[in-house]
């Protein structure tokens, strides 16, 4: 048995029927040509193959006695027949059906007592532009076992570079069974885990003292020699400045912007027990040649798109907010080739200069934004543990999840942040699924509390998937926020380069205005129809 730590457990405290906390992604795939198989049985088989390398599959909760620490993973096998399911729909269903039953499928909960994975076949899709048989999958693995990264190391188990699936080396499962380890036993390993955990975090807290204190050398400064009380102020500013929004410069002029209170939206609010979703495609190369025309990073253009899609969504539904509109956005803390199944991820913030009308001031913020806070994680992701203490926790946070929820606590507390924003690095080349074709990989991630709008962002082929996940009452609209999506995008492929500020250096507080082009920006193109996504890639 392993005990999990306290940044996996926590996605099971927190979990409710109004916060379901699972991931994964919808993804169309294209049969070979001339299959008349039975596509479902193949995947069973398939998978059957795959599971000895796949623990993080093969693995189901053990629950501490009386609930008192994290719980455990224990070996489980699972069964097929329950994991892998098919979903006939009227023939002749497209995106926007398969779209609803994500909706609908997302919130139910994954059954605790198997392995924390399912996964839904659709069938019954329009054929391809050439008649293509395709089918479609929804899969779903719980955020304790898995994060963005670990659910990518996961696929490239799962996935095949070819039709043909390659061989695989069949392994036995290792680790104890349930029926091996007491009452006392498992006191035993709670308490074990308990003193674990506690040096760990203590052996932590002097290195992390040490990093605040480096931050706050260049605040405390001149008075090195003052008092006790100016030392501790210029320690909170450095703590502050950290966490907080940075200096942006948008043509020349510095705007500072506090990370918090953001505004309220109809985004902040307490979830319900519904989700809408919508995924759209764009395409890489063409996102990859307009963000470099700027010299942005692609997370600069996924902040710049999202943010031109929100401000679209509010200006016609309102109220368009004055101050910019806050995405948390979570970042990998994962070291380079580990393809451990856990969670290894911190959260930061960043601005997407929506209150700004003019794209080019948004593009300009956005990348100063990004800067300053790509400069401040590269200290602080160090501090923030992934395994804690857990004794007692269990008990706390899940009552905790529940009231806050039923109590709208969300509602009532200061905004820290409108939306969540995560991009995670896929595959750049086609990969097939017991022998079909994978076309599409929308992810399908996690709304809370607060937060009724996940957008999820990943690379495959030679697309940027992007997946809408929202309070079904909070934000019913998502396929017109997908359209809006497409809208940004072509705004940012017009924006002309001179008129886009370049990215401040990260010790420079003010400087001259750049120049501008005395041309007008270039109208954009009509956005291109969102079915665009069936196409092969």
């Amino acid at each position: 048995m392993k005990q999990l730590p306290g940044l996996d457990a926590s996605f099971l405290y927190l979990e409710t029927p109004q916060m379901p906390m699972h991931v994964g992604a919808l993804h169309l795939l294209e049969l070979p040509a001339g299959y008349d198989g039975d596509y479902v049985a193949d995947l069973r088989e398939h998978m059957r193959a795959r599971l000895p390398l796949l623990p993080a599959l093969r693995r189901k909760l053990l629950t501490m006695p009386l609930g008192l620490s994290n719980p455990g993973w224990v070996d489980a096998e699972p069964d097929l027949e329950e994991h892998i399911v098919e979903i006939p729909l009227p023939e002749g269903s497209g995106m926007a059906e398969l779209e609803a039953q994500v909706g609908a499928l997302h919130p139910v909960l994954l059954d605790r007592a198997r392995p924390l994975w399912k996964f839904h076949v659709f069938t019954g899709l329009e054929p391809g532009p050439d008649g293509q048989v395709r089918v479609a999958l929804y899969t779903q693995l719980h955020h304790a076992a898995v994060d963005g990264q670990a659910a990518v190391a996961l696929a490239q188990v799962i996935l095949d570079l070819s039709p043909e699936p390659r061989a695989t080396e069949s392994l036995p499962a290792r680790g104890r069974k349930r029926g091996q380890l007491g009452t006392v036993g498992l006191l035993r390993a709670a308490v074990s885990q308990q003193w674990q955990q506690t040096v760990k975090l203590a052996r932590a807290l002097p290195g992390a003292a040490g990093i605040l204190g480096n931050m706050a050398a260049g605040y405390v400064g001149g008075v090195a020699a003052g008092s006790a009380v100016d030392k501790l102020r210029a320690l909170l500013a450095a703590v502050s400045d950290a966490a907080a929004q940075t200096t942006a410069v948008v043509r020349g002029k510095t705007a500072v912007s506090s990370l918090g209170p953001a505004p309220r939206t109809r985004f902040n609010v307490s979830l319900s027990d519904t989700r809408s979703f919508a995924g759209v495609t764009l395409p890489l190369a063409e996102l990859n040649r307009a963000r470099r025309r700027h010299g942005a990073s692609v997370n600069d253009a996924v902040l710049f798109v999202i943010g031109g899609a929100l401000r679209r969504y509010f200006a016609k539904h309102g109220p368009q907010p004055r101050k910019s509109l806050i995405a948390a956005v979570p970042v990998s803390t994962r070291a380079a080739g580990d393809t451990t199944s856990n969670n290894q991820a911190t959260m930061s913030f960043m601005s997407l200069g929506t209150h700004l009308a003019n794209p080019a001031d948004r593009l300009a913020h956005v990348m100063a934004s990004s800067h300053a806070m790509k400069a401040q994680m590269a200290q602080l992701k160090s501090l923030m543990p992934t395994d804690f203490p857990s004794l007692g926790i269990p008990w706390l946070m899940q009552a905790g999840a529940m009231l806050y929820g039923r109590a709208k606590v969300a509602e009532k507390l200061p905004v820290i942040a409108n939306v969540v924003i995560s991009n995670v690095p896929g595959p750049q080349v086609p990969l097939y699924l017991a022998g079909a074709l994978m076309l599409t990989n929308y992810p399908t991630s996690i709304a809370v509390h607060g937060l009724a709008l996940n957008v999820t962002v990943q690379t495959y082929h030679q697309s940027l998937d992007i997946g809408l996940m929202a309070c079904g009452e909070a934000l019913p609209e998502t396929a017109e926020l997908a359209a809006y999506v497409e809208a940004a995008f072509m705004e940012l492929q017009a924006l002309p380069v001179a008129e886009v500020a370049a990215e401040p250096a990260p010790a420079v507080k003010k400087r001259a205005p750049a120049k501008k082009a005395a041309a007008k920006p270039v109208a954009a193109k009509k956005a291109p129809a969102r079915r665009r996504v069936a196409k092969a890639a």
